[in-house]
């Protein structure tokens, strides 16, 4: 999807810039994330929709329809790749998931990123030291991810054995929490 395509469904879907959001409002005390401000008081795609690092994400959400969902009361806890997470994967999937017959797949991917829960990163630290290091978490999906402790960073990895780190942990949501992470998660083979 074009970043012009990108922009057409996005204000189609009524969500605009949250720049001037930024401009008028305090800091808020959560992270940045994609150079824009994230605010508590707006929703998961709300956010989303406005940091530069994730338009494939919200444009892949959008495309499964999946924003109502995200955008309802939740609470969710979403581990959100990146723009460069979803470039990493081989050349041509993001094109194909984005494929009308692909559309259960891009389902299913997307969903194995979102935790039923508000599961902010200190609990998530402590259900991993309470299971030895290793703590399951089963995502909305279906698919099952171990967290762990890695160098003081959280990291997810996938039945496929892909490990994701949380690069920005505890942004906080209206409907839950965003951790970004650096890798998509894909479930099992």
């Amino acid at each position: 999807m074009t970043p012009k395509t990108l922009t057409a469904a996005l204000l189609a879907l009524g969500l605009t810039s949250g720049a001037a959001l930024a401009e008028s409002h305090a800091s808020t005390g959560n992270p940045m994330v994609g150079g824009a401000a994230m605010f508590p008081t707006m929703t998961i795609v709300e956010n989303a929709v406005n940091s530069a690092d994730h338009t494939t994400l919200v444009a892949a959400v959008q495309h499964a329809g999946l924003v109502d969902t995200l955008s309802g009361d939740g609470p969710f806890t979403v581990f959100a790749p990146t723009n460069d997470a979803f470039a990493a994967l081989p050349a041509g999937s993001v094109e194909a998931l984005l494929e009308p017959r692909n559309m259960g797949r891009l389902r299913e991917i997307l969903t194995c990123h979102v935790v039923a829960t508000n599961a902010l990163s200190d609990a998530i630290m402590g259900m991993i030291a309470d299971d030895s290091g290793a703590h399951e978490v089963q995502t909305v999906g279906g698919c099952v991810l171990t967290a762990r402790m890695q160098d003081g960073m959280i990291t997810l990895t996938d039945q496929q054995n892909r490990t994701a780190t949380v690069t920005v942990a505890d942004v906080v949501q209206s409907n839950g929490v965003i951790h970004v992470i650096d890798t998509v998660l894909l479930p099992g083979a």
